[in-house]
């Protein structure tokens, strides 16, 4: 619906064009908009989903080797931090086509620029995907144990303050209108989900915690 929107110049991209020079020329400080936008730099957030898988292979990798020394078959445990780097790699891939496609111009502050396509943000889907799956591999347990619980909603809550920086960055700085961040959204929200469905799939090797508190293997 926004995607239509935006290409088919309807009443809610006029009203947030409106917007967005509202809060371009707003009150809220430049200074801290300008931090929250860089973290959607590429430069900042791949290093920082990089690390994570690294981790996420090694965690795997000896969490494979315990389970067969136990008798289990291990799961695939390369899927997830593979299916993450494919997620990641999807994201230029799916945004570039889309601005170049749409062509929106973006705000008034960015005149002249090298591009005329602004819809959706790069910058907006590039923290949400890559943020949100260094969260997902770092706190995401399949085995669903108890100790991981409380954890998870403070995570997610970050991860969603973090990108709700990202995004009021990009649009007080007047890189791009609300609709271009919240269509990066959307497309990470699908990317994200694709991925969890992916690694329930065909992760294998998942593991319920029994009525005796220990771990269970399933196929």
């Amino acid at each position: 619906m926004l995607t239509w929107q935006v290409a088919e110049h309807g009443p809610l991209r006029a009203l947030d064009e409106r917007l967005g020079r509202a809060v371009a020329s707003g009150g809220l400080p430049a200074g801290p908009a300008g931090f929250f936008a860089d973290l959607g730099n590429t430069a900042v957030a791949l290093p920082v989903l990089a690390a994570v898988l690294v981790w996420a292979l090694w965690r795997g990798r000896r969490e494979a080797r315990h389970r067969a020394a136990d008798g289990g078959a291990p799961p695939r445990w390369w899927l997830p931090p593979l299916a993450a780097g494919l997620t990641a790699v999807a994201v230029p891939a799916l945004v570039v086509p889309l601005k170049l496609w749409l062509a929106r111009p973006g705000p008034p502050q960015m005149a002249g620029a090298a591009h005329e396509g602004f819809y959706p943000s790069g910058h907006g889907a590039t923290a949400a995907v890559l943020y949100g799956l260094a969260a997902l591999l770092l706190f995401r347990d399949p085995r669903r144990t108890a100790a991981r619980r409380p954890v998870v909603p403070g995570v997610a809550a970050a991860v969603v303050l973090l990108n709700a920086g990202v995004g009021t960055g990009l649009v007080r700085r007047g890189y791009h209108w609300p609709l271009d961040v919240l269509g990066s959204w959307c497309l990470a929200g699908v990317l994200l989900a694709v991925w969890c469905v992916v690694c329930d799939r065909w992760s294998g090797g998942r593991q319920v915690v029994g009525a005796q508190g220990r771990p269970t293997g399933l196929p």
